[in-house]
């Protein structure tokens, strides 16, 4: 399955697989499901308020005003759910998967607007070749709001950003840390990674010099590497508490 690049907030890039055809078709027909058992419902309100003699006195454009205004909610269910819960509609809660800028920014409720007028226009024919061709896993909606859907069951690793594990009784060392930003800290921990995973020793000593020049701390463990852990871990304790 094709993959989808995202740029986090913290200019770290992650790779999401575009949202399988299985997923999106079963959380479509959950989403089809609800739409049904509003009508269901909405059969049951009428018929208990005794409305059907109601109805059948209405004229022609009293009706479609009617039936316009009772099938608004189902007509909207898309554009609604995915507006308010961050392009997610129940049925794609349930499959895991949600709809995002091609860009790596949250869509917009112009986006999701687009995406639904699209969808009143395109049958499930044409979406499903389109679907099939695209490389980005894109309906005819998709292409023209700049969207796609991406599954969220790949969990976002924390080494995939520059979050920390920190100990609640954790105590920091380096209060100079705060010099740094958040990309600083970012390529620090890229760099770091990467040096140990090839045992690339001169990599991580010039960092090491790197650091104390910028940050004015001096190495206090002895041991480099222990060092630059603790200046990822100190710098995480010092802005989740700021």
């Amino acid at each position: 399955m094709n993959e989808i690049t995202i740029t986090t907030t913290q200019n770290v890039t992650i790779n999401f697989k575009i949202a399988e055809f299985g997923d999106r078709m079963l959380a479509f027909l959950i989403d089809i499901g609800l739409k049904l058992l509003y009508f269901y419902f909405l059969y049951l309100l009428i018929s208990l308020l005794n409305l059907k003699t109601w109805v059948s006195h209405l004229d022609g454009m009293e009706l479609m005003a009617f039936l316009l205004t009772i099938t608004l909610p189902a007509s909207l269910y898309e554009l609604i759910f995915e507006s308010l819960f961050e392009g997610q509609t129940i049925g794609k809660k349930i499959r895991k998967i949600k709809v995002v800028k091609i860009d790596g920014y949250q869509a917009s409720f112009l986006d999701y607007f687009i995406r639904w007028i699209a969808s009143i226009v395109e049958t499930n024919i044409i979406g499903l070749i389109v679907f099939l061709v695209s490389k980005k896993g894109q309906r005819l909606g998709d292409i023209a709001a700049g969207t796609t859907v991406i599954s969220l069951q790949n969990k976002i690793r924390i080494e995939h950003t520059i979050l920390e594990e920190i100990d609640t009784h954790y105590i920091p060392l380096y209060p100079l840390v705060i010099k740094l930003s958040d990309n600083d800290v970012r390529i620090i921990k890229d760099t770091f990674n990467t040096a140990l995973a090839s045992q690339d020793t001169a990599t991580i000593s010039k960092l090491k010099s790197k650091i104390e020049s910028v940050t004015g701390e001096i190495n206090k463990s002895g041991n480099t590497n222990d060092f630059i852990r603790t200046i990822l871990k100190d710098y995480n304790y010092y802005t989740q508490n700021m």
